[in-house]
């Protein structure tokens, strides 16, 4: 891998985007890097992944225009298919994927970063579409995702006019589901930077994720990213079918017998009030 590192760490597995010198902008040998690595995830071991940007000024800050700029129609529209496959595959991938967005996040990096299910960003992150200023759409499911994630007249504004927005607006309209700071001491000196202090808090939350029942944690994904394409009639057939799937499972077994055992336990040790 040339532009992909992944590493894991217990049950977090951690993909980093390595292509700082290009601001981690997206080409095709970045999106088969990417996509080869999701397909050597051990779903054994790894049970939440964290997707991030190298360096401390991107993200990814979008698709490459070096590379797009010659395309024919044909080429175009056969780029938007690999950066849809491989972002589609994120977005349906079995286990959780927390996207820890530092600095840029434009266009492609955006687009990929709404294909996780949580976002979480430093302060200094910037997200936008600014697609149509090069006289094109966004391409990775911009015009998709977006417009699920924070309404269509949102999303128009924001691709229409082709604006970035800062991370406290990003978190206002619901983009982001949290902001995180540098550690700064008393004499006003950064003690830990915006991306170690992202990476402490995306670890924290992946490893939160992880002590849970894997096969419950799956299951909700499925059930979420499932039910949103269907009507409601329909999405609690899904959601009742994945929750009867969850029984008789060893996770299942375990988590309520552990429960049941605390709540007798804390039961036994009820002393009852009596009158005097």
């Amino acid at each position: 891998m040339d532009f992909i590192l992944y590493e894991v760490n217990g049950a977090v597995g951690t993909i980093t985007i390595n292509r700082e010198k290009a601001l981690n902008a997206l080409n095709s040998q970045v999106l088969d890097e990417l996509n080869a690595t999701l397909d050597a995830v051990d779903l054994n071991t790894v049970r939440c992944l964290i997707l991030t940007g190298a360096g401390e000024k991107s993200f990814v800050a979008g698709a490459d225009i070096g590379e797009m700029s010659t395309l024919t129609k044909a080429e175009g529209e056969a780029f938007g298919k690999k950066g849809n496959d491989v972002f589609r595959k994120l977005e349906t991938f079995p286990i959780p994927v927390i996207a820890a967005v530092n600095g840029f996040a434009l266009g492609g990096g955006c687009e990929i970063s709404m294909s996780c299910d949580i976002r979480i960003c430093s302060e200094n992150a910037m997200f936008g579409q600014p697609e149509v200023g090069l006289g094109i759409t966004p391409g990775f499911g911009g015009t998709q995702r977006l417009a699920r994630l924070v309404g269509a007249g949102m999303a128009k504004q924001m691709i229409y006019t082709a604006r970035n927005i800062k991370a406290d607006e990003a978190y206002r309209i619901g983009l982001v589901n949290q902001i995180v700071k540098a550690e700064v001491n008393e004499a006003g000196e950064v003690t830990v930077s915006a991306k170690d202090a992202l990476m402490a808090a995306a670890n924290k939350m992946a490893e939160g994720i992880a002590k849970q029942a894997p096969i419950a944690v799956r299951a909700s994904k499925k059930a979420i990213n499932d039910g949103l394409q269907v009507n409601m009639d329909e999405a609690i057939v899904i959601e009742e079918k994945l929750f009867g799937s969850c029984f008789e499972t060893e996770d299942q077994k375990a988590g309520m017998g552990n429960f049941l055992e605390k709540d007798k336990e804390k039961k036994l040790k009820v002393v009852p009030f009596k009158n005097c």
